[in-house]
Protein backbone atom coordinates (compact mmCIF):
# COMPACT_ATOMS: atom_id res chain seq x y z
CA UNK A 1 0.00 0.00 0.00
CA UNK A 2 3.15 2.64 0.87
CA UNK A 3 4.41 2.21 -2.46
CA UNK A 4 0.89 2.59 -4.42
CA UNK A 5 0.47 6.11 -2.35
CA UNK A 6 3.58 7.16 -3.70
CA UNK A 7 2.53 6.69 -6.99
CA UNK A 8 -0.85 8.31 -6.76
CA UNK A 9 -0.85 12.36 -6.01
CA UNK A 10 -2.07 12.79 -2.36
CA UNK A 11 -4.67 15.63 -3.31
CA UNK A 12 -5.88 12.54 -5.88
CA UNK A 13 -6.16 10.16 -2.71
CA UNK A 14 -8.08 12.51 -0.45
CA UNK A 15 -10.08 13.86 -3.13
CA UNK A 16 -11.50 9.92 -4.03
CA UNK A 17 -11.71 8.96 -0.02
CA UNK A 18 -14.26 12.63 0.34
CA UNK A 19 -16.04 11.68 -3.05
CA UNK A 20 -16.75 7.41 -1.82
CA UNK A 21 -17.47 8.91 1.60
CA UNK A 22 -20.08 11.22 0.19
CA UNK A 23 -21.47 9.25 -1.73
CA UNK A 24 -21.94 5.90 0.62
CA UNK A 25 -23.17 8.35 3.52
CA UNK A 26 -25.57 10.11 0.94
CA UNK A 27 -27.15 6.79 -0.19
CA UNK A 28 -27.20 5.24 3.78
CA UNK A 29 -29.20 8.69 4.22
CA UNK A 30 -31.19 7.89 1.06
CA UNK A 31 -32.13 4.33 1.73
CA UNK A 32 -32.93 5.37 5.69
CA UNK A 33 -35.28 7.69 4.41
CA UNK A 34 -38.79 5.78 3.16
CA UNK A 35 -42.05 6.86 3.80
CA UNK A 36 -44.23 3.97 5.59
CA UNK A 37 -47.73 4.08 6.60
CA UNK A 38 -47.07 6.92 8.59
CA UNK A 39 -46.15 8.97 5.38
CA UNK A 40 -43.09 11.06 7.19
CA UNK A 41 -41.72 12.73 5.97
CA UNK A 42 -43.85 13.71 2.89
CA UNK A 43 -43.28 13.53 -0.18
CA UNK A 44 -41.46 15.37 -2.14
CA UNK A 45 -40.62 18.40 0.36
CA UNK A 46 -39.93 16.89 3.51
CA UNK A 47 -37.67 14.13 1.52
CA UNK A 48 -35.71 17.15 -0.05
CA UNK A 49 -34.98 18.85 3.17
CA UNK A 50 -33.93 15.75 4.77
CA UNK A 51 -32.04 13.95 1.37
CA UNK A 52 -29.98 17.99 1.55
CA UNK A 53 -29.08 17.26 5.45
CA UNK A 54 -27.95 13.96 4.82
CA UNK A 55 -25.36 14.71 1.89
CA UNK A 56 -24.12 17.61 4.08
CA UNK A 57 -23.56 15.14 7.03
CA UNK A 58 -22.19 12.46 5.06
CA UNK A 59 -19.82 15.04 3.48
CA UNK A 60 -18.59 16.09 6.66
CA UNK A 61 -17.96 12.81 7.83
CA UNK A 62 -15.84 12.14 4.78
CA UNK A 63 -13.51 14.80 5.10
CA UNK A 64 -12.94 14.91 8.94
CA UNK A 65 -10.02 11.85 8.57
CA UNK A 66 -8.19 13.58 5.65
CA UNK A 67 -8.62 17.03 7.14
CA UNK A 68 -7.28 15.76 10.54
CA UNK A 69 -4.32 13.66 9.00
CA UNK A 70 -3.50 16.91 6.78
CA UNK A 71 -3.34 18.86 10.31
CA UNK A 72 -6.65 20.82 9.29
CA UNK A 73 -7.87 20.37 13.16
CA UNK A 74 -10.64 22.66 12.48
CA UNK A 75 -12.52 19.83 10.85
CA UNK A 76 -13.57 19.45 14.90
CA UNK A 77 -15.14 22.70 15.01
CA UNK A 78 -17.62 22.22 11.75
CA UNK A 79 -18.35 18.38 13.30
CA UNK A 80 -19.72 20.05 16.30
CA UNK A 81 -21.44 22.73 14.08
CA UNK A 82 -23.04 20.28 12.61
CA UNK A 83 -23.98 17.92 15.51
CA UNK A 84 -25.87 21.42 16.78
CA UNK A 85 -27.33 21.35 13.30
CA UNK A 86 -29.10 18.37 14.03
CA UNK A 87 -30.14 19.06 17.23
CA UNK A 88 -31.84 21.74 15.58
CA UNK A 89 -33.70 19.03 12.88
CA UNK A 90 -35.18 17.13 16.10
CA UNK A 91 -36.73 20.53 17.32
CA UNK A 92 -37.75 21.27 14.14
CA UNK A 93 -39.47 17.67 13.64
CA UNK A 94 -41.26 17.88 17.26
CA UNK A 95 -42.16 21.80 16.45
CA UNK A 96 -44.16 20.31 13.07
CA UNK A 97 -45.56 17.12 13.91
CA UNK A 98 -46.97 19.10 17.37
CA UNK A 99 -48.42 21.71 15.20
CA UNK A 100 -50.01 18.68 13.35
CA UNK A 101 -51.46 16.72 16.10
CA UNK A 102 -54.45 18.86 16.42
CA UNK A 103 -55.26 17.36 12.52
CA UNK A 104 -55.32 13.72 13.15
CA UNK A 105 -58.36 11.41 13.89
CA UNK A 106 -56.49 9.63 16.56
CA UNK A 107 -53.53 11.71 17.84
CA UNK A 108 -50.13 10.62 18.38
CA UNK A 109 -49.28 11.43 21.95
CA UNK A 110 -46.46 13.71 22.87
CA UNK A 111 -44.16 10.51 23.50
CA UNK A 112 -44.18 9.32 20.09
CA UNK A 113 -43.53 12.54 18.95
CA UNK A 114 -40.97 12.84 20.48
CA UNK A 115 -39.58 9.63 19.54
CA UNK A 116 -40.23 10.20 15.70
CA UNK A 117 -37.77 13.41 16.24
CA UNK A 118 -35.10 11.32 17.85
CA UNK A 119 -34.74 9.09 15.25
CA UNK A 120 -34.26 12.06 12.41
CA UNK A 121 -31.47 13.06 14.59
CA UNK A 122 -29.97 9.84 15.10
CA UNK A 123 -30.05 9.06 11.69
CA UNK A 124 -27.83 12.15 10.58
CA UNK A 125 -25.23 10.62 12.59
CA UNK A 126 -25.58 6.95 11.31
CA UNK A 127 -24.89 9.17 7.90
CA UNK A 128 -21.64 10.64 9.45
CA UNK A 129 -20.51 7.45 10.86
CA UNK A 130 -21.02 5.80 7.39
CA UNK A 131 -19.27 8.09 5.48
CA UNK A 132 -16.02 8.61 7.62
CA UNK A 133 -15.36 4.98 8.19
CA UNK A 134 -15.68 4.46 4.02
CA UNK A 135 -13.45 7.46 3.89
CA UNK A 136 -11.23 6.72 6.24
CA UNK A 137 -10.72 2.78 4.64
CA UNK A 138 -10.27 4.53 1.45
CA UNK A 139 -7.68 6.63 2.55
CA UNK A 140 -5.78 4.90 4.65
CA UNK A 141 -5.93 1.62 2.08
CA UNK A 142 -5.96 3.64 -1.19
CA UNK A 143 -8.51 1.56 -2.34
CA UNK A 144 -12.03 2.72 -3.49
CA UNK A 145 -12.97 -1.03 -3.50
CA UNK A 146 -12.02 -1.64 0.03
CA UNK A 147 -13.55 1.19 1.38
CA UNK A 148 -16.96 1.14 -0.47
CA UNK A 149 -17.10 -2.17 0.84
CA UNK A 150 -16.67 -0.91 4.40
CA UNK A 151 -19.05 1.84 3.36
CA UNK A 152 -21.62 -0.88 2.51
CA UNK A 153 -21.16 -2.70 5.55
CA UNK A 154 -21.60 0.05 7.51
CA UNK A 155 -24.41 1.25 6.03
CA UNK A 156 -26.33 -2.26 6.48
CA UNK A 157 -25.11 -1.58 10.11
CA UNK A 158 -27.25 1.46 10.81
CA UNK A 159 -30.58 -0.35 9.54
CA UNK A 160 -29.60 -2.79 12.14
CA UNK A 161 -28.96 -0.19 14.64
CA UNK A 162 -32.22 1.34 13.59
CA UNK A 163 -34.33 -1.47 14.33
CA UNK A 164 -36.30 -1.38 17.07
CA UNK A 165 -38.51 -3.66 18.54
CA UNK A 166 -42.44 -4.25 18.21
CA UNK A 167 -45.70 -4.54 19.88
CA UNK A 168 -45.13 -8.27 18.81
CA UNK A 169 -42.32 -9.09 20.64
CA UNK A 170 -43.79 -7.66 23.90
CA UNK A 171 -47.29 -9.35 24.00
CA UNK A 172 -50.16 -12.27 22.72
CA UNK A 173 -52.72 -10.83 20.97
CA UNK A 174 -56.43 -11.69 20.26
CA UNK A 175 -59.86 -11.27 20.02
CA UNK A 176 -61.75 -10.24 22.83
CA UNK A 177 -65.87 -10.38 22.83
CA UNK A 178 -67.57 -7.07 22.96
CA UNK A 179 -70.58 -6.61 25.47
CA UNK A 180 -72.42 -3.80 27.31
CA UNK A 181 -73.81 -4.61 30.87
CA UNK A 182 -76.25 -1.67 31.14
CA UNK A 183 -74.22 1.19 29.26
CA UNK A 184 -70.59 0.34 30.04
CA UNK A 185 -68.58 -1.43 27.59
CA UNK A 186 -66.70 -4.83 28.03
CA UNK A 187 -63.91 -6.69 26.09
CA UNK A 188 -64.17 -9.69 28.26
CA UNK A 189 -64.21 -9.22 31.88
CA UNK A 190 -62.19 -5.65 31.31
CA UNK A 191 -64.28 -2.76 31.26
CA UNK A 192 -63.60 0.16 28.73
CA UNK A 193 -65.77 3.22 28.60
CA UNK A 194 -69.60 4.30 29.05
CA UNK A 195 -72.01 4.76 26.37
CA UNK A 196 -75.37 5.71 26.73
CA UNK A 197 -76.55 6.06 23.34
CA UNK A 198 -78.40 2.68 21.99
CA UNK A 199 -77.57 3.38 18.59
CA UNK A 200 -73.76 3.86 19.52
CA UNK A 201 -73.81 0.76 21.49
CA UNK A 202 -75.22 -1.31 18.17
CA UNK A 203 -72.50 0.12 15.88
CA UNK A 204 -69.64 -0.62 18.27
CA UNK A 205 -71.41 -4.05 18.67
CA UNK A 206 -72.11 -4.42 15.08
CA UNK A 207 -68.76 -3.27 13.51
CA UNK A 208 -66.18 -3.07 16.23
CA UNK A 209 -63.69 -5.30 17.58
CA UNK A 210 -61.97 -6.11 20.97
CA UNK A 211 -58.33 -7.51 21.56
CA UNK A 212 -57.02 -8.79 24.53
CA UNK A 213 -53.21 -7.76 24.57
CA UNK A 214 -51.21 -10.29 27.27
CA UNK A 215 -47.97 -8.80 27.99
CA UNK A 216 -45.70 -11.99 28.23
CA UNK A 217 -43.39 -10.70 31.28
CA UNK A 218 -42.99 -8.34 34.10
CA UNK A 219 -40.89 -6.08 31.78
CA UNK A 220 -43.14 -6.01 28.68
CA UNK A 221 -46.32 -5.52 31.15
CA UNK A 222 -44.53 -2.06 32.33
CA UNK A 223 -43.93 -0.98 28.63
CA UNK A 224 -47.26 -1.36 27.63
CA UNK A 225 -48.37 -0.10 30.40
CA UNK A 226 -47.10 3.17 29.69
CA UNK A 227 -50.05 5.41 28.48
CA UNK A 228 -47.85 6.93 25.39
CA UNK A 229 -47.27 3.70 24.04
CA UNK A 230 -50.70 3.05 24.68
CA UNK A 231 -51.23 6.28 22.60
CA UNK A 232 -49.02 4.95 19.51
CA UNK A 233 -51.00 1.54 19.35
CA UNK A 234 -54.64 2.99 18.82
CA UNK A 235 -52.60 5.78 16.09
CA UNK A 236 -50.40 3.91 14.07
CA UNK A 237 -53.63 1.09 14.02
CA UNK A 238 -55.71 3.75 12.59
CA UNK A 239 -53.40 4.87 10.68
CA UNK A 240 -52.53 1.07 8.98
CA UNK A 241 -56.51 0.18 8.70
CA UNK A 242 -58.32 3.40 9.16
CA UNK A 243 -60.88 4.30 11.83
CA UNK A 244 -64.69 4.88 11.37
CA UNK A 245 -64.30 8.15 13.17
CA UNK A 246 -64.93 11.81 12.02
CA UNK A 247 -64.29 14.73 14.10
CA UNK A 248 -67.88 15.15 15.59
CA UNK A 249 -67.79 11.22 16.31
CA UNK A 250 -65.66 10.92 19.55
CA UNK A 251 -67.88 7.74 20.68
CA UNK A 252 -65.59 5.89 18.29
CA UNK A 253 -62.57 6.80 18.71
CA UNK A 254 -60.66 3.70 19.82
CA UNK A 255 -59.85 2.99 23.55
CA UNK A 256 -57.06 0.75 25.49
CA UNK A 257 -57.35 0.11 28.50
CA UNK A 258 -55.72 -1.92 31.34
CA UNK A 259 -56.88 -4.47 33.48
CA UNK A 260 -55.44 -3.15 36.76
CA UNK A 261 -55.84 -7.29 38.30
CA UNK A 262 -53.75 -8.96 35.84
CA UNK A 263 -52.30 -6.28 33.79
CA UNK A 264 -53.52 -7.47 30.50
CA UNK A 265 -54.60 -4.68 27.92
CA UNK A 266 -57.94 -4.11 26.27
CA UNK A 267 -58.65 -2.50 22.96
CA UNK A 268 -61.78 -1.29 21.43
CA UNK A 269 -61.94 -0.06 17.55
CA UNK A 270 -63.80 0.51 14.81
CA UNK A 271 -61.84 -0.29 11.72
CA UNK A 272 -62.62 0.11 8.37
CA UNK A 273 -60.37 -2.78 7.38
CA UNK A 274 -62.54 -5.21 9.04
CA UNK A 275 -60.74 -8.32 8.81
CA UNK A 276 -59.58 -9.49 12.65
CA UNK A 277 -56.10 -11.00 11.17
CA UNK A 278 -54.92 -7.96 9.74
CA UNK A 279 -56.51 -6.21 12.54
CA UNK A 280 -53.98 -8.27 14.86
CA UNK A 281 -51.29 -8.33 12.62
CA UNK A 282 -51.08 -4.70 12.75
CA UNK A 283 -50.94 -4.18 16.32
CA UNK A 284 -48.37 -6.56 16.24
CA UNK A 285 -46.31 -4.22 14.20
CA UNK A 286 -46.63 -1.18 16.04
CA UNK A 287 -43.34 -0.12 16.96
CA UNK A 288 -42.30 -0.01 20.72
CA UNK A 289 -40.92 3.43 22.04
CA UNK A 290 -38.09 4.11 23.56
CA UNK A 291 -39.16 6.12 26.62
CA UNK A 292 -41.47 3.45 27.29
CA UNK A 293 -39.45 0.51 27.65
CA UNK A 294 -39.21 -0.74 31.33
CA UNK A 295 -37.08 -3.38 32.48
CA UNK A 296 -38.58 -3.93 36.29
CA UNK A 297 -36.71 -7.38 35.95
CA UNK A 298 -33.41 -5.98 36.39
CA UNK A 299 -33.91 -4.88 39.79
CA UNK A 300 -33.06 -7.06 42.36
CA UNK A 301 -36.42 -6.54 44.06
CA UNK A 302 -38.43 -6.36 40.70
CA UNK A 303 -36.87 -9.79 39.92
CA UNK A 304 -37.50 -11.49 43.28
CA UNK A 305 -41.10 -10.41 43.05
CA UNK A 306 -41.32 -11.31 39.60
CA UNK A 307 -40.59 -14.81 40.25
CA UNK A 308 -42.49 -15.18 43.57
CA UNK A 309 -45.50 -14.86 41.61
Amino acid sequence: MTGLRMMIPEIEIQLQAIALGTVIGTGARYILLRSDFRIYPSYPHGNVIHLSLGFVAAFLGAVAIPALLEEEYTAVTFLALAAQQFREIRNMERETLTNLESTELVPRGNQYIEGISKVFEARNYLVMAAALLTSTATYLTVSSLIGGIIGVSATLATFRIMRGKKVGDFADIQLGELSFDDSLLFVEDIPMVNYGDSQVQETILNKGFGLIITPKNDNAGATLTNTGQRMAIVHDVASMLGVYKDVNTEEFTPVIRRDLDTGRLAMVIIPLEGNPDYLIEAVKYVPILESALRYPLKSRPGYKAGNDK
